[in-house]
């Protein structure tokens, strides 16, 4: 029983290589085409649960971007399935993806930075204004109390006391 058993597991084993290499489809994705499917498909799969410009959310938006490379369904799953056969070009296909989306995202993330900065810079101006504006409004009332004051002192100082 125990051998019985010792044979199955290596049987099992065996059988378990990644040697199996599908048929090249008549239709398939070159490998560059393929990359940047890869790249639309992780950013459509990640704005799954962003929500658009109407408020929502859960939105497949796979069948754009199949319809951006005027594909459909069943020739990427061909290409797909014959690409990951091939483990070495399916990672270099993937790493390249991952790495164009880095860049994006840097290159986006610069962007939004700036604006932001943009917009602080606006706000402090607007702060600073606001403050000086303050400022100068203290200063007037300041002035206008210490003329007033002067005006009744003065006045004071004209009118004679009588004593009686």
């Amino acid at each position: 029983m125990k051998k019985l058993s010792y044979l199955l597991l290596f049987i099992f084993l065996a059988s378990c290589t990644s040697n199996t290499i599908f048929k090249e489809p008549e239709d398939l994705i070159p490998s560059d085409t393929m990359s940047l499917l890869m790249q639309d498909m992780m950013i459509a799969s990640s704005s799954k649960f962003v929500k658009n410009i109407n408020k929502q959310t859960k939105i497949n938006y796979m069948g754009f971007v199949y319809d951006k490379y005027q594909i459909d369904s069943a020739r990427f799953q061909r290409s797909n399935y014959y690409y990951t056969s091939k483990i070495d070009l399916y990672e270099e296909i993937i790493t390249d993806a991952k790495t164009q989306l880095e860049k994006k995202k840097e290159f986006y993330g610069k962007i939004v930075t700036r604006k932001d900065s943009v917009r602080n810079d606006s706000i402090k101006k607007i702060n600073k204004k606001k403050k000086l504006d303050t400022l100068d409004i203290s200063e007037m009332i300041l002035d206008t109390i210490k003329t007033n004051l002067k005006k009744s002192l003065d006045l004071k100082k004209e009118v004679p006391i009588s004593r009686d």
